[in-house]
């Protein structure tokens, strides 16, 4: 049977699926399975990889004349300048891997043993050697968010090409070190550019590296007087743009450990360009988020300057408490190590100038409720410069120490915080105990003033409820025990204006209860005459109002204060007329405990009580 025309696009199996809209078909199908991840490569830095990879074991070094030795040498070098592939293909070319790894091994070997190695043409092999292997494009990094990294708890990252990349920093350093190292050739190719290339690489997340640049750096600042200044911008540079911008370097620490024997070396008097360092990339450092990563570091640096100069301390201070810590507790821990060093290289005469504002702060981390912190600051009282330093201004300090003490020596939560507090308190008694009793004086007389102060706010509120008690309208709309604050209803507005003002649909009348009685009610003895109620309709103020609903008062009325506060007033039946009756009393609740927002209002306003479904408790 001959096969139509329609059907020739129909799929067997699929009669009414044409074959030109299957792939469409597959193109729309979603996938529905997990979705794998693939880790990329850690540590996989970007290498220029060398097209000729095969290179030759050369003689070695010691068997050569003196003659070939210095063409030999630079034979080896250059072979090492040769790229391989530690990233994508680890296992390639393990031949030349090796040929070239015992290469640089020798040169080591063979400079660090020998004299007379490093002549003229050696100079610019070597620096080119060192920047074809070590100058690259860095990975992007692990942790682009720039949170704390942990070395307790997170692995660093770390470099795929080191085998090699470590040799490479050894031939350089026992380059720059060796007794043959002449700096007025070199700095032809250890140039700003070669330094800025330099300092780039510590932001590599391999700790090893960070390790084996800072001992570079530290070499070339030493041997290169010309580069000093430019390494000192640089590194500048590198900090400026770590607060102010990314928050994110992996080497903050490394150069500051270099920064730090720098500082050391300083001559006196200190310039104005060490003193611009210190108080707009030193102090600024201390807020950043990621303190913890070099904050030992930071602070060595910091106590170096004081050391040199110790005018700089009002500053330094000054600055500390700029950026103190307000609600990171491990950060402020940190501040108050670092204070406690500032505190053992200060000199009395610079102590007087900011021991008001230093010791509030201590104050108030004596009063943290983190333990930590407060433990920290008691901890201060054990150093015994700095209690020599308060001891000789106990006049000043001691109002301010020792109100906190008092205050939290049985307050605080923490029971350690109470025995280091009270050996506190113990130390400053025998330090000076006639002003020690004058500061207790006054605190007990400070704590007779709040007390006082709580009685007559008290007082104060009492008269206002013996005022509230005289109104004429008390008796009538509230229970005596209800009572907590008086309240003066000048005005009753009924219920039925509230969905009017809120744009609500009418409610239907639900029945509460009858109304109650004219002249019986709480608050109005047997056989006095009732006093006239206020129409419904009209208050005292002569406002209008809509009628309570007829014949029995089945909806309840709001009440409307002087002050602007108001009520629900719910009625109650005629034959329960008894104080002791719950029923009897009449409800008042503030109308500013009403919703207020629409959709609340509404749905409230549509809700019906189950009272009439579900009986009271004390009706089963």
């Amino acid at each position: 049977m001959p096969i139509k025309k329609k059907d020739k696009d129909k799929r067997p199996g699929h009669p009414h699926l044409p074959a030109s809209s299957y792939t469409n078909m597959l193109d729309k199908i979603q996938f529905t399975g997990p979705h794998i991840r693939k880790d990329r490569n850690r540590g996989s830095s970007r290498f220029n990889i060398s097209r000729n990879r095969e290179i030759q074991k050369l003689p070695p070094l010691k068997d050569a004349s003196v003659a070939n030795r210095e063409e030999l040498f630079v034979q080896k070098i250059r072979q090492c300048c040769v790229i391989f592939d530690f990233n994508l293909d680890p296992l390639s070319d393990l031949k030349y891997k090796e040929v070239k790894r015992a290469a640089i091994t020798e040169l080591v070997e063979f400079m660090t043993s020998q004299r007379g190695v490093i002549t003229e043409l050696i100079y610019p092999e070597a620096v080119a050697m060192f920047s074809h292997n070590a100058f690259r494009a860095l990975p992007p990094s692990t942790n682009p968010s720039g949170a704390e990294f942990d070395p307790e708890e997170d692995e660093p990252t770390l470099e795929s090409s080191w085998p090699h990349l470590q040799l490479i920093y050894e031939f350089f350093l026992r380059f720059l070190e060796s007794q043959d190292f002449q700096p007025s050739i070199a700095k032809k190719h250890i140039d700003p550019k070669f330094v800025i290339q330099l300092l780039s690489l510590f932001d590599s997340e391999d700790p090893r590296e960070r390790d084996m640049l800072k001992t570079t750096l530290h070499r070339i600042y030493g041997k290169f007087l010309g580069l000093r200044a430019h390494i000192r911008k640089q590194i500048s540079n590198i900090f400026y743009r770590f607060i102010y911008e990314t928050e994110k370097h992996n080497g903050v620490a490394e150069l500051l450990e270099i920064l730090g024997s720098i500082i050391n070396g300083f001559a006196l008097p200190l310039k104005d360009e060490h003193k611009q360092f210190l108080q707009r990339v030193l102090i600024p450092l201390h807020k950043v988020r990621s303190l913890s990563c070099y904050h030992p570091q930071l602070a060595y640096c910091v106590v170096q300057f004081l050391e040199k100069d110790p005018s700089l301390t009002e500053s330094v201070v000054m600055g500390l408490l700029k950026y103190w810590p307000k609600v990171h507790s491990p950060k402020e821990v940190m501040f108050l190590n670092e204070l406690e060093e500032i505190l053992d290289v200060m000199e009395p005469v610079e102590f007087v100038k900011v021991q008001q504002s230093l010791f509030r702060q201590i104050a108030r981390c004596i009063s943290s409720p983190h333990f930590q912190v407060a433990e920290r600051a008691l901890y201060y009282w054990s150093n015994d410069y700095v209690m020599s330093l308060v001891s000789d201004n106990c006049q000043t300090l001691f109002p301010i120490i020792l109100p906190p003490l008092f205050r939290h020596s049985k307050a605080h939560w923490n029971k350690t915080i109470h025995g280091l507090i009270y050996n506190a308190i113990k130390t400053f008694m025998d330090m000076n105990q006639k002003m020690f009793e004058i500061c207790n004086a006054k605190y007990e007389e400070q704590l007779k003033q709040q007390e006082a102060h709580i009685a007559e706010r008290e007082e104060a509120w009492s008269q206002v409820e013996k005022l509230a008690i005289q109104s004429p309208h008390y008796h009538k709309l509230a229970r005596p025990e209800v009572i907590t604050a008086p309240m003066v209803f000048p005005r009753i507005e009924p219920m039925e204006t509230v969905p009017e003002r809120l744009n609500l649909p009418p409610r239907e009348p639900q029945e509460v209860g009858p109304s109650i009685p004219e002249g019986v009610g709480p608050g109005v003895p047997e056989g006095a005459e009732p006093e006239r109620q206020m129409e419904v309709g009209t208050s005292e103020s002569g406002a209008s109002s809509s009628p309570v609903g007829e014949g029995g008062g089945a909806e309840g009325t709001t009440v409307t204060t002087e002050g602007g506060g108001e009520g629900v007033i719910h009625n109650v039946e005629e034959g329960e007329q008894e104080m002791g009756n719950p029923k009897a009393s009449l409800l008042i609740r503030r109308k500013s405990a009403l919703p207020q927002d629409f959709e609340t209002a509404t749905a409230l306003h549509q809700y019906q009580t189950k009272d009439k479904i579900l009986p009271a408790a004390d009706e089963t």
